[in-house]
């Protein structure tokens, strides 16, 4: 291995652009990378997002997003700390987009899942594009996740640590990218990262971990979209599984499939928010039965290893923190798909994505497009 800034082109690897978020993830990452001789640039993704946007009345939401001036302000001095040149990119005007796509998510009776976004357009988009501009062969970031090299192919595969793989946000990387891309702390678990970060010296080595979605670090979704959409917020019957009126709603864009809490209805046991249903704006409820569901379907497919038959058997997963489950997936055609649990599921949401794995290795996934009404049989 060379010695840390050496000027000499041979001795040098090749250059890489690491998204600096200004956590300790992302800066542990480029540390890595410059220690191990790589040339790196950092980047950091100005996003628009205001002291305002994130309402911030106490010190602890400070660090409740990723992306905020003070996050810049970190990454830029992790970078000088590490002697590399460091650039803040106006990306205002396509992370407004993401926010339209939000709230027009929840508009539509779906879940949305921005952050998936924001890596397929941004991070291993855009900032892809960015490295070509300036020679960069790879580009790297703090996600927890591993890439493996086998006969010739680039694979994508969850994080040696269950509790903070990351996989599952980056299901939608285009194939062609896998081998550019440097994940340096995908074989470690946080505390393992903490104390790199120690070792390195940073300030930024005890700095909390980002909760939240960015633009909405207050989790007040409703309060968003209601900014930006309120003509979403149109009064409608919550009725049970016979179509009985078991009480009022405010707007669709208060609930989600499977939300428990907050529904002002008194049952006598708990119940559910089992489907959103835009057309006749109503909000459909019952006992926990009624979110269990084995069938779905599933657009927007992405493989990034593709599969050798059109029918073939995985673990899906079906939100964040959902345990993958055994299932079989079906190609429909035009980027859709099939996919039957072998066992019922809890809340499969629409908006969500489901992502499709072989062990730890990610094969592809798609968004939740409709759920089936009853659970199939046999599969």
């Amino acid at each position: 291995m060379m010695k840390i800034g050496t000027d000499n082109p041979e001795d040098r690897k090749p250059k890489v652009v690491v998204a600096m978020s200004g956590g300790v993830d992302s800066s542990v990452a480029a540390c890595l990378l410059r220690e191990q001789g790589y040339e790196v640039m950092g980047l950091f993704m100005r996003t628009g997002v205001t002291a305002d946007d994130e309402a911030s009345s106490d010190e602890g939401r400070a660090h409740r997003g990723c992306c905020s001036a003070v996050d810049a302000a970190d990454a830029r001095f992790v970078a000088g700390t590490l002697g590399v040149p460091f650039y803040a990119l106006d990306f205002e005007r396509d992370f407004d987009r993401i926010i339209d796509y939000f709230v027009d998510e929840y508009a539509a009776g779906r879940t949305p899942n921005p952050c998936v976004v924001c890596n397929n357009d941004l991070k291993f988009g855009k900032i892809l594009d960015y490295a070509d501009a300036v020679g960069a062969q790879f580009i790297a970031t703090g996600h927890y996740a591993r890439i493996e090299h086998a006969q010739g192919q680039a694979r994508l595969l969850r994080a040696v640590d269950a509790e903070k793989d990351q996989s599952y946000v980056l299901f939608g990387i285009d194939a062609s990218a896998l081998d550019r891309l440097l994940f340096p702390i995908g074989g470690m678990n946080k505390d393992e990262v903490r104390q790199h970060a120690n070792r390195f010296n940073l300030t930024v080595c005890d700095k909390p971990d980002s909760m939240d979605i960015c633009f909405v670090p207050d989790r007040d979704y409703a309060s968003l979209v209601r900014r930006r959409r309120p003509q979403a917020f149109v009064p409608g019957n919550v009725i049970d599984e016979d179509g009985q009126v078991v009480g009022t709603h405010d707007g669709l864009p208060n609930y989600t499939v499977g939300q428990r809490r907050g529904l002002g209805i008194a049952a006598g046991h708990p119940i559910y928010v089992a489907s959103l249903n835009v057309l006749d704006n109503t909000v459909s409820v019952g006992p926990r039965d009624a979110i269990m569901r084995r069938q779905f379907t599933v657009r927007g497919l992405n493989f990034l290893n593709q599969p050798k038959t059109d029918r073939f058997k995985c673990d899906t997963q079906i939100r964040y923190h959902h345990a993958a489950a055994a299932a079989m997936v079906e190609h429909l055609g035009n980027g859709s798909a099939r996919v039957i649990f072998d066992a019922p599921q809890s809340a499969i949401t629409p908006g969500q994505a489901a992502v499709f794995y072989d062990g730890d290795e990610v094969v592809g996934g798609g968004w939740i497009e409709k759920v089936a009404d009853l659970a199939p049989t046999n599969a």
